[in-house]
């Protein structure tokens, strides 16, 4: 049985970039994989979100309002869903003036059980450290 873990490091805002949502995108859609997979091989993926990146973990976005547009917010659900661990940077949080009150930190009306974990940067070096593949958007 192996394992490929992915680690997927966002460091840029929501804003005029589309690569915070692709980060969520393709982590959520390296779930999908398992049909190409050996009997009992797994890929995980680690979703961290850093420096201004965190900023795409605000709740209460308003795109499919205003933009007709899923919003991230819907996107990190959906990886909690998908059990995906989700990591946001506790120092960065701070940085500005942010608390876990003001982030996604669950997806309880979809039935997901998993919960974004806001954590210290050293927490977040470790993860990538033992990921097989890291990429950063």
């Amino acid at each position: 049985m192996a394992t490929t873990k992915l680690g997927f490091i966002v460091q840029r805002p929501p804003y005029k970039s589309e690569n915070p949502k692709l980060a969520l995108t393709h982590a959520i859609a390296s779930q999908s994989v398992e049909v190409y997979l050996k009997e009992g091989d797994l890929v995980t993926a680690d979703i961290a979100f850093i420096g201004d990146g965190v900023l795409n973990c605000i709740k209460n976005q308003k795109a499919m309002d205003i933009y007709k547009l899923t919003s991230t917010e819907t996107h990190i659900k959906m990886a909690l869903l998908l059990d995906l661990n989700i990591l946001v940077c506790k120092e960065d949080l701070a940085r500005f003036g942010l608390t876990e009150n003001d982030i996604v930190i669950d997806a309880e009306e979809f039935g997901a059980e998993m919960k974004t974990k806001v954590v210290p940067f050293s927490e977040i070096t470790k993860m990538m450290e033992e990921v097989n593949h890291l990429l950063f958007f």
